[in-house]
């Protein structure tokens, strides 16, 4: 691996981003973003490697069904395709998949895209997986919508399998099974790639305390999170996993210093004190790592707001 891959630091509170312009929700994408396109994720991805982002992530999804196309928009740009693009431009970085739907597709096959994707970055990916909610997208893949969440643990054991050591992985578990077929490029990163698992129903706190090496928040409010993660640590010590584990949340939308312009009731804005101060309690509950997301009216404003982030907010978040 690369000399200076970024990890989390323990007992320290990273901070990582969504990518803008790869999705187009209602429920967090900004205007301009209609119209970026792939020189926008380049600047943002150098950006965010040059000023110590832990991560940039992307999301997943196939197709949209249209009666829930006006609120979720059909822009979902693929994860392998733009975290190998953006592995190209970056070099510090960790490159998370938040989340791919792993269920839609054979874990042999993920295994295949996301090492490669791995060996691409010198080892920066993170597998960030999660068992989807659009019915329709399942149905017109094959894949049983009622089943995803079994489907998903079984999917993980496999590609844990699939990408770790070895050249001729072998696996035999629910549906998957395979042995003597060889896979390479093997990924960088030993002995695999991360799993951190996404979703905060009994189900998904399950899987990731059992299955993943950390687990992602899917927007939970803060009176909620010291119960999700309080949870996530019984379940691991009841079944003796020890070792590091990633806990990471979203963090309200951002504006350091003052707008001058409406971002919404939700955002949070002002100096730089301020603002490390309201983020230190995600600390506190026992977050390693917080998604931030910026208000902003284009890319300029976007690669403004990261720096002043970057310089101003993150050295105090450990105050």
């Amino acid at each position: 691996m690369r000399h200076g891959l970024r990890v989390l630091p323990e007992g320290r509170l990273s901070y990582g981003m969504q990518l803008p312009v790869t999705s187009l929700s209602t429920l967090y994408a900004e205007p301009w973003e209609v119209e970026g396109g792939p020189a926008d994720l380049r600047e943002t991805a150098r950006a965010a490697d040059r000023l110590g982002f832990a991560y940039l992530a992307t999301c997943d999804h196939v197709a949209i069904p249209a009666r829930l196309a006006a609120a979720m928009g059909t822009t979902w740009y693929d994860p392998v395709a733009t975290l190998a693009h953006l592995a190209a431009v970056t070099e510090r970085t960790l490159l998370l998949s938040h989340v791919a739907v792993a269920a839609l597709r054979h874990p042999l096959a993920l295994a295949k895209q996301y090492a490669t994707v791995d060996r691409l970055a010198d080892g920066r990916l993170v597998l960030g997986v999660g068992a989807g909610h659009v019915r329709e997208e399942f149905e017109a893949l094959g894949v049983d919508f009622r089943r995803r969440g079994a489907i998903l643990d079984e999917t993980v054991d496999a590609l844990k399998a699939a990408l770790g050591p070895g050249e001729f992985p072998e696996f035999h578990g629910g549906r998957f099974a395979f042995r003597g077929l060889g896979q390479a490029p093997r990924p960088a990163r030993t002995p695999r790639p991360p799993f951190w698992v996404g979703g905060s129903s009994p189900a998904a706190l399950r899987r990731a305390a059992l299955r993943g090496d950390g687990w992602l928040s899917q927007g939970d409010r803060r009176a909620e999170l010291p119960g999700r993660i309080a949870e996530l640590r019984r379940l691991r010590e009841e079944a003796g996993r020890g070792g590091p584990f990633a806990v990471g949340v979203i963090s309200e939308a951002l504006y350091v210093g003052d707008p001058g312009w409406e971002t919404g009731a939700r955002t949070l804005t002002g100096r730089a004190e301020t603002i490390a101060e309201s983020l230190r309690a995600y600390r506190v509950m026992g977050a390693d790592q917080i998604q931030v997301r910026f208000r902003c009216r284009g890319l300029s404003e976007l690669l403004d707001q990261m720096e002043a982030f970057a310089t101003g907010v993150a050295p105090l978040l450990d105050d």
